[in-house]
């Protein structure tokens, strides 16, 4: 996700009324004589501030060069917050942005609800077979396309060489190993091995696949979280900290894992590409050859990592289609994958945009495209976005000793059940 799941993000001017979103433009976004795209397109970015966001801002402000006549609002919006922003705006009518930056599980949920523009046929989806399959799986509903994907990622363990080498260990390959190179690390550096994010249970998903569990199953209509691989993978991680391998948190967890990462206080984190640039910003990481990167260690089932991304959707009430459908075209091109690559390492959705030689020689890339084609997809139901915030309840409390791994796998199946109606 994410990306810096909950990273604080600067809110450019968020009272709904200010932001002259797209919902309450009047103009139709071309000039009838001349069918030169015009008007405000308001764009909701939840990337991560200080690294992600000046980037996409700039590249919007290129689309402003390309269409004179179209003024870009750029919005950062912060990524824990956006998902009930837009639905809250959306739903009353007003203040909602002409483009929406969509997690995955969001799109589909959005599309539920009607809040998203169907964009099969639009200018916004070109070339629809030049996008990763995987990557289009998450913004397809009941039929029809509501978003186009712009980045996908998954997740690895990001480590210290220099720590590793300091600690004379080698990159854990798995949960036993992983707890072994910690404790060798503690005993020669007197750093802990891992942090381990506690405040978001994305962070939980490569452990949980690991023990070959999953959140539910679609297929079926079956709740699966609470089964005994998912018990098995809270028990993973509640060992991880009680055993001293790893460090976590129960609040602010993305700022306290890359500082404590970035500041060489730790020598393992677990994140995704999103992270990369913000990572390299700390001062271990000025030389980036320090940086390592491998799969997240693999538990009793196998290596488990899970599918993320991001996808770009037109809200439906937007007064401005056209140059909405334009911009989304514009920031979801091959062209312009690539040039995020080359800035931020994040991996494009289209084909094409690998064989760009800013893709080609990406070493990010080059570890995490792998990763991506065999990661885990979530069930791309309107619910997948809801899933998350009973499972963060339960996984923050197993990892802080406020309740056991069996009980709290159990409430988040029940909690699950009540969400998902009529399934088992």
């Amino acid at each position: 996700m994410r990306r810096g799941i909950t990273a604080t993000a600067l809110v450019a001017a968020l009272a709904l009324a200010a932001t002259a979103c797209g919902g309450d433009d009047k103009s139709d976004g071309t000039s009838k004589g001349s069918g030169e795209l015009s008007g405000t397109v308001t764009w909701w970015d939840t990337s991560t501030v200080g690294s992600e966001d000046k980037v996409f801002k700039k590249i919007a402000e290129d689309f402003e060069k390309k269409h004179p006549k179209v003024d870009v609002k750029y919005v950062n919006v912060p990524f824990g917050e956006a998902q009930n922003k837009f639905k809250n705006a959306a739903q009353s009518g007003s203040g909602a942005p002409d483009v929406i930056r969509s997690e995955v599980a969001w799109t589909p949920e959005f599309a539920d609800l009607g809040y998203l523009a169907p964009l099969d046929g639009t200018p916004a989806l070109q070339k629809p077979d030049d996008f990763l399959k995987q990557a289009a799986a998450s913004t397809k509903y009941k039929g029809k396309t509501y978003a186009v994907p712009q980045v996908i990622d998954s997740m690895g363990i990001f480590y210290n060489k220099k720590i590793f080498k300091e600690a004379g260990v080698e990159v854990p390959t798995t949960i036993a190993q992983l707890k072994t190179v910690s404790k060798k690390i503690k005993d020669k550096t007197g750093k802990t091995g891992l942090y381990l994010r506690g405040d978001d249970a994305y962070w939980f998903l490569s452990f949980l696949y690991g023990e070959g569990g999953d959140l539910v199953d679609a297929s079926t209509k079956s709740v699966t979280v609470d089964n005994a691989d998912g018990v098995k993978a809270m028990k993973v991680v509640k060992d991880l900290v009680d055993s001293g391998a790893a460090k976590t948190d129960a609040t602010d967890g993305w700022e306290n894992m890359q500082s404590s990462f970035k500041d060489g206080k730790v020598a393992m984190m677990i994140n995704g590409p999103w992270a990369v640039a913000d990572t390299y910003a700390g001062k271990e990481f000025k030389d980036k050859a320090n940086l390592g990167v491998a799969p997240v260690p693999a538990g009793s089932a196998g290596q488990g990592a899970p599918q993320g991304g991001h996808n770009l959707a037109v809200y439906a009430g937007s007064k401005n289609l056209d140059a909405s459908y334009a911009f989304v075209d514009y920031m979801t091109s091959a062209e312009t994958q690539a040039k995020v690559t080359k800035e931020l390492n994040l991996l494009p959705t289209r084909t094409s945009a690998y064989t760009r030689e800013e893709v080609v020689d990406n070493e990010i890339v080059t570890f995490f495209k792998p990763v991506v084609d065999t990661a885990v997809e979530r069930p791309w139901i309107p619910e997948t976005g809801s899933l998350f915030a009973p499972l963060v309840t339960e996984y923050t409390k197993v990892l802080t000793g406020q309740t056991t791994p069996e009980k709290g796998a159990k409430s988040t199946g029940d909690s699950y059940r009540k969400l998902l109606k009529g399934w088992k």
